[in-house]
């Protein structure tokens, strides 16, 4: 029998600012989902190669030490070539305005989206505080100063 560590629900405050707004919600429960489905809360068309903004209709309140990662589906990449234009788009606790979802059609046919249709993924995700210290010169590694390309692949 195996044990897996008892995981902290974090409370996220909403508001709905459309009242047809449909709360982000787990397709198969929280022990299997790591991101939440987000809905469209209007309708709009892509053209191949447009990008648009599309509301979800909700505002949101995370918690200091938190952000919401917006993240795009696998289906609509997949089959329609539908994705995020700033992926992962990154909602700050401080933010309190409405959550929009930025979508882009890399696909070759127009993609009509109706309010209601799940159109990406939020994963609420703890963040570490930093603090900058200036320092004349950092610890060596094996890697050094070898970067894009570097393993030759």
């Amino acid at each position: 029998m195996s044990s897996t560590p008892a995981r902290m629900t974090i409370p996220i405050r909403f508001k709905k600012i459309l009242s047809d707004a449909i709360v982000p919600r787990f397709a198969h429960g929280s022990d299997e989902d790591a991101g939440m489905d987000l809905f469209a809360a209007e309708n709009a068309e892509l053209e191949p190669g447009q990008w648009q903004s599309v509301r979800t209709g909700l505002s949101i309140e995370i918690p200091s030490g938190y952000e919401g990662q917006i993240r795009p589906r696998s289906g609509l990449a997949k089959k329609h070539g539908i994705t995020l234009l700033n992926s992962p788009g990154t909602i700050d606790p401080g933010y309190r305005g409405e959550v929009h979802v930025i979508l882009i059609n890399f696909g070759p046919e127009p993609y009509s989206i109706k309010a209601g249709n799940r159109i990406a993924q939020l994963i609420i995700s703890n963040y570490q505080k930093v603090e900058w210290e200036a320092v004349e010169d950092l610890q060596a590694s094996g890697r050094g100063s070898n970067g894009f390309g570097s393993t030759g692949r």
